[in-house]
């Protein structure tokens, strides 16, 4: 990687194209010069990420299949190119470990679109904890009415998961987020029915070193009346704050402070909070590895645990 000029903006390269791979690169265009892209299913794109490195860019997007990420990353990283991947970062704590130690080693800056904790609800959430005395309880969902749309997700070797590894994996790192403390007991349950080989229903009961005790659910094509649900409750003893979703919307979140019966908004949409962890990666892209991404392989651990209490 070359280094980035001061003042100039940083050449970025975008492997992977689908909706969430457009949907990145729209939203920082603004902040960045496109140095290539690269997907084989696109017309006049690059064909591999081979030939996407040659181009020399100064941070690599990976947006692909959940069974490529590791790989992908840890050939970036090697190269010298710092790598801001799509969740999940692996399919499992082992891959994402592994992807964590290889930037480490190149001393490369790592970033994981785990992009709700960016959203303003959330952050709202977050400074209101100091008012809230001791948590002991939180509660957390997303349900999604609909499943996803590409066959790979659907076939563990693949993605890894169903729903708790694509929906949960944000649950968890809002949890270890907020709350912060260790998760020394776990509990889980997961349903598999859609016939396929991963779950798309999944509760969880997780115990943190701090005494506080939270309950997670998620799913994919859950009739829940809107598009999806998203929340997340914190219970203190000094009262409550919670974020949740508004009309079963994906984007737009509130975040409410509740004292018994009463709720008073702390945030409210809209916020455009789509490419916000991508440009707070491009925006560090200058340093190296930072280690605050090991939170990263501490989701995926909790994830995995959940997996086995539930086998």
């Amino acid at each position: 990687m070359s280094a980035i000029a001061v003042g100039a903006k940083p050449r970025l390269g975008f492997l992977g194209l689908g909706w969430i791979g457009r949907a990145r690169l729209e939203a920082v265009a603004p902040l960045v010069e496109v140095a290539a892209v690269a997907d084989p299913a696109v017309p006049g794109a690059l064909g591999s990420l081979e030939e996407l490195l040659a181009m020399e860019p100064d941070g690599l997007v990976v947006a692909t299949p959940s069974a490529l990420h590791a790989e992908q990353a840890i050939a970036a990283l090697e190269a010298g190119v710092p790598v801001f991947c799509q969740k999940p970062l692996g399919r499992d704590a082992a891959e994402a470990a592994a992807v964590v130690e290889a930037a480490r080693r190149a001393d490369r800056l790592l970033g994981v679109d785990l992009c709700y904790r960016h959203t303003a609800a959330a952050r709202a959430l977050r400074a209101e904890l100091p008012a809230l005395g001791e948590v002991y309880a939180a509660d957390l969902a997303f349900h999604n009415a609909y499943g996803p749309d590409k066959p790979w997700f659907y076939d563990r070797e693949l993605a890894g998961g169903g729903c708790l590894l694509d929906l949960g994996i944000h649950l968890v790192d809002l949890v270890l987020w907020l709350l912060g403390g260790e998760v020394v007991e776990v509990e889980g349950r997961v349903l598999h029915r859609g016939g396929h080989d991963v779950e798309d229903y999944a509760v969880a009961r997780l115990r943190l070193s701090t005494g506080a005790v939270v309950s997670l659910a998620c799913s994919w094509n859950l009739p829940v009346g809107a598009d999806c649900v998203i929340e997340a409750s914190l219970y203190g003893s000094r009262g409550g704050a919670r974020l949740r979703n508004v009309g079963g919307s994906f984007y737009d979140l509130r975040a409410e402070r509740l004292r018994g019966t009463a709720a008073e908004s702390l945030a409210e949409p809209p916020d455009d909070w789509g490419g916000r962890a991508l440009a707070d990666w491009i925006a560090r892209l200058r340093g190296g590895f930072d280690p605050d991404i090991e939170r990263v392989v501490e989701a995926h651990r909790v994830v995995d645990r959940i997996y086995e209490a539930a086998a």
